[in-house]
């Protein structure tokens, strides 16, 4: 597969911690805004588009979590990058934590958020629904149903303009992209090796997620990870950082704040 230039932004002053976001499927570095805007004055933020999301070009799919993780790698060493704390969340919590355990040496401090370190089946069928549906049809057919999957209804009843955001971020996402991000988490399957990451990591669910990482499951996977903690944030489903920031971003300073 091809090496690609990741389309990206750096925010925040030279010469402060280096901290990296990366985002899921049908994301690109929108999502961050609110964390960016918190973060920019103590660290140097950078936030990316994933292979064929958003303004990153894509490749033909299938794509892999490694592929993906090289992808990360790649950007990192293009901008000088030797070590950075590591925030993703959905597909991109599992690229994180796939990067702390396969490239232990470049990660300071971990954020897995709201994301899954294995396919189930009942899980996957959704993704294949998704997939072919994309396939024949290209991406407005999922534009709603993922809006309505990622959010709780009272977050949606009193927030349409910002998930007139949402749809507008799913749509800048392409087919190729979408299929190949969704191959990957098809494939994803790091959990038994969840116990050889090194960085200090912080598992994060939404406390009103009950699909995409619902906190039983990611306190499970902080019981793999030596000394890993699990924080729930309230009043947010799957996109806790973009349906709670305040709550997200006062979890994620402080865990940074600990370094």
């Amino acid at each position: 597969m091809p090496r690609i230039e990741s389309h990206h932004r750096i925010d925040g002053p030279d010469g402060k911690p280096w901290v990296t976001f990366v985002t899921g499927i049908a994301n690109d570095l929108w999502l961050w805004e609110s964390q960016a805007a918190a973060l920019a004055r103590d660290f140097r933020v950078l936030r990316y588009d994933l292979r064929g999301q958003g303004a990153t070009p894509p490749t033909p799919p299938p794509y892999t979590i490694e592929l993906l993780v090289g992808d990360l790698i790649g950007l990192w060493d293009g901008l000088g990058i030797r070590t950075s704390h590591l925030v993703g969340l959905g597909l991109g919590g599992a690229i994180a934590q796939a990067a702390a355990i396969g490239h232990p040496e470049r990660i300071g401090r971990l954020a897995a958020c709201c994301c899954r370190a294995r396919m189930v089946p009942d899980f996957a069928k959704l993704w294949h629904e998704l997939i072919a549906t994309v396939q024949a049809k290209g991406i407005e057919p999922v534009v709603e149903p993922t809006v309505q999957r990622w959010f709780s209804d009272a977050f949606k009843a009193a927030n349409p303009r910002m998930l007139d955001e949402v749809r507008a971020m799913i749509r800048r996402t392409s087919v190729a992209g979408y299929v190949g991000c969704a191959s990957a988490f098809l494939g994803l399957d790091i959990e038994e090796a969840l116990g050889s990451i090194r960085a200090p990591t912080l598992f994060v669910s939404g406390a009103l997620d009950q699909r995409g990482g619902p906190p039983p499951l990611m306190a499970a996977l902080a019981r793999k990870v030596p000394g890993a903690r699990h924080v729930s944030v309230p009043d947010a489903a799957h996109i806790a950082n973009v349906e709670n920031p305040e709550g997200f971003n006062r979890v994620l300073t402080d865990f940074l704040a600990e370094a």
